[in-house]
């Protein structure tokens, strides 16, 4: 059984659902179809399971362009994000292009049909089907869905309690008045603290070393304000453009005057903790603000969880498991009944599915990312990533409308095949932080080169210009005719730069 389409989207997600509205409203002639490996919508909000589970970025950006956000909380919790994403899907019908149980194993390009035959297995039927489809959009992100970062750790099997990762989090597991350990000091650790705190008998973050915690609050008096006195989609933009300008300050301002910054931080922070707390050996990082990700605590909740008595922090290393606890190198054991081993997550590339571009295997590693959304050697496939240092939306919304862009302009111009070319490109890193999640599969990630087009902004209003605005057709980029070219729409395309 062979399926084809116009345009193949992989994952329906938060990308993949800004992808299908966004070839509904601007490329209406294409046909499409999403394809889903679980069987339900949502991606990571559908998978994670933890308690407390959100967002760590505003819902005004990490919302959609095209739909507002109308909750008073401006940072969601998980339920309240699927709820939104189901909602968008009811509203707009596109629900019906999704197929659920659909694996992707291996993609195949051929130059002499200019088309990627890609094999999929329903999970659920335990069948295998060929698609045929003349351009992918991979909305698959860059994470191992299958499996997140878990080191071993010494005498593991001595634990007579339970140890658990959050990605793989039992939703029956009772904590009431347990003694719980959380080993990890990134967003799912400070997450997973106070939502647990006023539950169990004690919980403490065992952490190598400090992150930075800001407290933010979890809504927006001016969006609330806003809606009030306007029109939702109205109050919804005007909110949306507040705060991506003061996302992009809080970044500029960090990484051009890093001593101020970690000052007014560590600074804020101080003034909520408990007055013989050990500030500087738990909370004050050895790395300026922005070297990796800040971590957020709507309405200081992290810290109030410390004030409590019922969490703690323990900044040391692991020397052992013991049948009680974690021995730590210091000498100190922590008891425990639960250890939660939020150590990271794991990188994978191209949603773990073997590319082949007429013959040769494509390595995740080997290629260059061109604008980033499409990669060297790889033609009519695009990849859906947010930012490291702003909404993951933003980008996806921007990637989406690209990829209807361009392939408007393949229609005008009467093109079947595009392609970036990155020789003579010096290539670079294409992640800018030095989390631990990055460094441990710096192989496997893409590489961008040292100025534009190949070379990432990670700056949305610089990325709004070249991406929405800029030429589709430069020195970077090679397309092939083989068809009689369309009638002009630039309507169109005028449209999709509007939005």
């Amino acid at each position: 059984m062979t399926n084809e389409t116009d345009v193949l989207i992989i994952g329906a997600g938060i990308s993949g659902i800004s992808a299908a509205h966004h070839i509904s409203k601007y490329s209406p002639n294409k046909s499409y179809t999403i394809l889903e490996r679980r069987a339900d919508i949502g991606g990571t909000w559908n998978l994670f399971k933890y308690p407390g589970i959100r967002s760590d970025s505003d819902m005004f950006t990490l919302g959609f362009s095209f739909r507002p956000w109308t909750s008073r909380k401006s940072i969601a919790d998980a339920p309240s994000i699927l709820s939104y994403l189901r909602e968008t899907l009811s509203e707009s019908g596109l629900g019906k292009f999704i197929q659920f149980n659909k694996k992707v194993h291996e993609a195949k390009w051929s130059s002499a049909e200019n088309m990627w035959s890609v094999d999929v297995e329903d999970t659920a039927a335990n069948t295998r089907t060929t698609y045929k489809a003349r351009f992918i959009h991979l909305c698959t992100g860059y994470y191992n869905y299958d499996e997140g970062y878990r080191p071993e750790f010494p005498n593991e099997k001595d634990f007579e309690g339970e140890i658990i990762h959050p990605q793989f989090w039992r939703e029956d597991l009772d904590y009431s008045d347990k003694k719980v350990v959380v080993i990890g000091s990134g967003a799912t650790a400070v997450t997973i603290v106070p939502s647990m705190a006023d539950k169990v008998k004690h919980i403490t973050m065992l952490q190598r070393s400090p992150t930075y915690i800001i407290a933010a609050p979890a809504e927006n008096s001016t969006a609330i304000l806003l809606r009030r006195l306007l029109p939702n989609k109205v109050a919804y933009g005007i909110t949306r453009w507040m705060s991506i300008l003061y996302q992009r300050y809080i970044f500029w301002y960090c990484k051009t005057f890093p001593a101020r910054a970690k000052k007014f931080l560590l600074d804020t922070a101080r003034t909520q903790v408990p007055a013989d707390f050990d500030f500087e050996k738990h909370l004050v990082p050895d790395y300026n603000p922005w070297d990796q990700r800040l971590c957020l605590a709507p309405d200081g909740d992290f810290f109030k969880a410390l004030c409590s008595g019922k969490a703690s922090i323990a900044t040391d290393t692991i020397e052992s498991f013991t049948k009680g606890g974690i021995k730590l190198a210091s000498g100190e054991e922590l008891a425990a009944d639960i250890i939660i081993t939020a150590t990271g997550l794991d990188l994978a590339f191209f949603g773990k599915i073997n590319l082949n571009v007429d013959g040769k295997q494509i390595q995740s590693g080997d290629v260059t990312s061109y604008k980033g959304i499409m990669f060297s050697s790889i033609p009519n496939l695009a990849l859906s990533t947010g930012y490291t240092n702003a909404s993951w939306t933003l980008k996806c919304d921007l990637t989406s409308s690209f990829v209807c862009r361009l392939l408007n302009y393949m229609d005008k111009k009467g093109y079947e095949k595009v392609v970036a070319n990155a020789d003579g490109i010096t290539a670079t890193p294409i992640l800018d932080l030095a989390s631990g999640y990055i460094a441990r599969k710096a192989d496997i990630v893409p590489k961008q080169g040292v100025k534009a087009p190949w070379k990432l902004h990670h700056n949305y209003l610089l990325d709004l210009m070249m991406i929405r605005f800029g030429s589709l057709h430069d020195d970077a980029i090679e397309f092939s005719a083989t068809r009689t070219p369309a009638k002009d729409d630039s309507e169109t395309n005028i449209k999709i730069a509007a939005e």
